[in-house]
């Protein structure tokens, strides 16, 4: 950081020079001050694969989720229901997957989709968990007798 004072003349008209030829930031004028780094631009494009790839980690949690409501084996307690418990977090899981890899590739619907998938994920762990806990109004068990 040097001590000397910017000339801001110089530099403002160096941004209208390249404002009036429709160019980008100039590369004489430096970014910022302080260290920070310049910000990404916003409206990039995503390839065919990325959006394919968000969509295909959403489908999956569909996919889960709807296996999950059809569980062909009985979950009321013991191992089936820690097996039935352990699925539907990988529901909630797999909605946070998709909600992460959407929010970094600025993807709105399928960011909705994933916390759609995220939210129905957790009422399925909470189907099984409240009633176990005390706060239902009759108290299951844990382990089969």
């Amino acid at each position: 950081m040097s001590d000397q004072p910017r000339d801001w003349d110089k530099e403002l008209a160096a941004i209208d020079k390249v404002m009036a030829k429709g160019g980008g930031a100039p590369s004489s004028v430096p970014a910022q001050r302080g260290g920070a780094a310049p910000a990404a631009p916003s409206g990039r494009a995503l390839s065919r694969r990325t959006v394919l790839t968000t969509w295909v980690r959403a489908a999956l949690g569909i996919l889960v989720a709807a296996a999950v409501l059809q569980w062909p084996y009985a979950h009321r307690c013991g191992l089936g229901l820690m097996l039935y418990l352990g699925a539907a977090g990988m529901v909630a899981v797999a909605g946070a997957w998709t909600m992460i890899v959407s929010w970094h590739r600025r993807q709105g619907w399928a960011h909705f989709v994933g916390l759609g998938i995220f939210l129905g994920g957790l009422a399925l762990v909470a189907t099984v968990l409240l009633p176990r806990m005390g706060y239902a109004a009759s108290v299951l068990p844990w382990m089969c007798d």
